[in-house]
């Protein structure tokens, strides 16, 4: 049989089925067709020596490119570092959702999930001319409509997001997460709460989340890092942990330090997901994409199998996207193509903090839909 496209020779790298090994992939009418030695397709593209994953899956990004200040444009992006799907984190409110998804999440050829943000008008003033917290007053939580919004696009929206912290809420504190759990709780979606400097203090907010909820940006440096100054992780976050709240990388401008994510790798407490927080103010430093950040917790000692898991079968399962976990036959037919590459590379935090490693990712191509959408050597499949 000849599939309509083979990935030929790839190491096949794959956490959601534990596959790891040399094979080819194949694709047929939008998805995963077949895996195995030798496959026959009308095109083929030769990955020998790459890894072959479930499309990457950013799960904390702003793309809600021309509508809000802070956003990136995801396919301009995903060209760069591999991603297939994208998870916007609370760019747009029950008030101009609308917009997002006809004009952005619409014409997108990757695809774009949403947590919608309790704010009426989502995160509206984050520039570098511009920054105004939009948590700052309590007149912009929609909670009721936040709710009816989730609803009424659930194919869409996977979680509400808020922001807390003296950066974003100010006086009123931890209050507008209560909004955003009430909303969420309405709707049966899980929150995504950001957290910057306080008040409220990390192990507050940890104390309200819920089983599934996320703690987005977990390795923050002080001073509302998730460890002590020795290095002992709290215990906030082992309770959290344990009751089933979900860690966050989310790099970000602000929210990734080399030395808090030492420690807590050290104490046996890595993150559950890996996410870049791309946007305006960080697509060209420290975090640029996802793929940079994969490389830094691969410098710090994660696993390779770990680092995947993080960015394809754990996101996927948060979105309650089974399909979009792995490489399975007949799963959506996605997948990220990527070389380890040896050398010494310099890596940043937000903290002007950096480290040597000696491998970093470089993408090779991606499959979007079951078709060659990318190949970063401009070479079609033969």
């Amino acid at each position: 049989m000849d599939h309509d496209l083979i990935l030929r020779n790839g190491r096949v790298l794959d956490p959601g089925t534990g596959r790891d090994e040399v094979a080819d992939v194949a694709f047929d009418s939008g998805k995963v067709a077949a895996i195995g030695p030798n496959l026959r397709g009308r095109a083929t593209r030769d990955v020998s020596g790459c890894l072959v994953m479930p499309g990457h899956i950013d799960f904390h990004a702003h793309v809600y490119w021309g509508g809000t200040s802070i956003s990136i444009d995801a396919d301009a992006l995903a060209r760069r570092c591999g991603v297939t799907t994208w998870v916007d984190a609370g760019s747009a409110g029950p008030g101009n959702f609308a917009g997002f998804r006809t004009h952005v999440i619409g014409a997108s050829q990757t695809r774009i999930l949403a947590c919608l943000h309790v704010s009426h008008a989502g995160i509206f003033a984050f520039a570098k001319s511009v920054m105004v917290g939009e948590s700052l007053d309590m007149r912009m939580m929609d909670t009721e409509r936040c709710a009816a919004v989730a609803l009424a696009h659930p194919d869409v929206i996977r979680a509400i997001k808020v922001r807390v912290g003296a950066n974003t809420s100010g006086v009123n504190g931890i209050a507008p997460l209560h909004h955003a759990l009430a909303a969420a709780d309405r709707a049966g979606l899980p929150v995504m709460c950001h957290i910057d400097r306080p008040p409220p203090r990390y192990e507050d907010v940890l104390a309200d989340l819920r089983p599934g909820d996320i703690l987005t940006h977990c390795y923050k440096p002080f001073p509302n890092a998730p460890c002590h100054a020795d290095g002992r992780v709290k215990e906030a976050c082992w309770q959290a942990r344990e009751r089933g709240v979900v860690f966050d990388i989310a790099h970000g401008a602000g929210s990734f330090d080399f030395d808090v994510a030492e420690a807590m790798l050290a104490g046996g407490f890595p993150p559950d997901v890996i996410s870049s927080d791309v946007h305006v103010l960080c697509i060209d430093g420290p975090a640029f994409d996802t793929m940079e950040t994969m490389s830094k917790l691969l410098c710090l000692g994660m696993k390779l199998t770990d680092v995947v898991r993080a960015v394809t079968a754990t996101p996927a399962a948060l979105l309650r996207r089974p399909d979009l976990a792995d490489l399975s036959v007949g799963s959506t037919g996605d997948a990220t193509v990527m070389r380890l590459e040896d050398g010494q590379f310099t890596f940043a935090d937000v903290s002007g903090g950096t480290r040597i490693g000696r491998q970093r990712f470089a993408l090779d191509s991606m499959v979007v839909g079951g078709a060659l959408w990318h190949a970063a050597d401009g070479v079609t499949a033969c």
